[in-house]
């Protein structure tokens, strides 16, 4: 059964995948910057970003020697700018060491989790790992026939990218499109996949009244050349700039506020 279910799934991800540019390359500095950019953020946004930045930094040590201000402002409207700062640290720790070229020795750099080494490691460098992401998770669970892991093909590549591939075209959180997933064959859930309910738009905080929403606005305008925004109230700035002050991301002197 497992045998055929793979098939399947390769051989509609053959011809039904998205033309993305990071699954044009083995790169794995290209592959990184890829990863750490779709950490909770659209792929249509990622695709512009990620050719500028390739073109600005194309290799790990061009990042690693560039300086921090400029990689906080480049990132802009990505959200959570820590993780620009992390993929810097990385690729300075790859620039100086070289790159490992197993999952277990990709963990070991700063800011890569388990899901990011096993896409590095299974993209670029073809070991033979699971990469597991909520999509894969997901997808993993509702068809029921094993773990990722235990429904790995040989081709940990290909396989990898066709599972998140479904999650995120047909096997969606909130809209399972059973009638055309080519695995439906073998899936435990077909026809029956149950959608947890979305919070009452009332229950759901607004992204403007967040923290990170404060955040996001402060490392703009500093990137831009500005200065701190005078519209946020006091009470809501203070938490925002410390913080960012103690992760490294904002220098305040007397002077004023500026990228690190």
């Amino acid at each position: 059964m497992i045998p055929a279910l793979q098939d399947g799934l390769l051989g509609w991800y053959a011809r039904e995948h998205r033309d993305l540019p990071w699954r044009c390359t083995t790169d794995p500095y290209a592959i990184l910057v890829s990863e750490v950019m779709l950490q909770q953020t659209q792929v249509a946004r990622v695709v512009p970003r990620y050719e500028a930045w390739l073109e600005r930094w194309p290799g790990e040590d061009a990042l690693a020697a560039a300086p921090r201000a400029e990689v906080l402002g480049a990132w802009v409207g990505l959200g959570y700018n820590t993780r620009a700062v992390r993929l810097q640290a990385a690729c300075t720790v790859v620039a100086r060491d070289g790159w490992p070229r197993t999952a277990a020795g990709l963990r070991a750099l700063p800011g890569v989790g388990p899901y990011t080494a096993a896409a590095v490691a299974s993209f670029a460098f073809g070991e033979r790992v699971a990469a597991v992401d909520t999509n894969v998770r997901r997808v993993a669970g509702r068809i029921g026939r094993g773990t990722p892991d235990e429904l790995l093909g040989a081709d940990a590549a290909a396989w990898n990218q066709a599972m998140m591939e479904l999650g995120a075209t047909v096997c969606r959180a909130r809209d399972a499109s059973c009638g055309t997933c080519p695995v439906a064959d073998w899936c435990a859930s077909r026809g029956q996949v149950a959608v947890a309910p979305r919070a009452p738009a009332g229950a759901r905080e607004r992204f403007e009244d967040t923290n990170r929403w404060v955040r996001g606005r402060v490392i703009a305008a500093l990137a831009a050349g500005g200065e701190l925004p005078d519209a946020i109230a006091p009470d809501r700035m203070r938490p925002a700039l410390e913080g960012l002050v103690r992760e490294g991301l904002v220098v305040v002197d007397g002077s004023g506020a500026r990228l690190a």
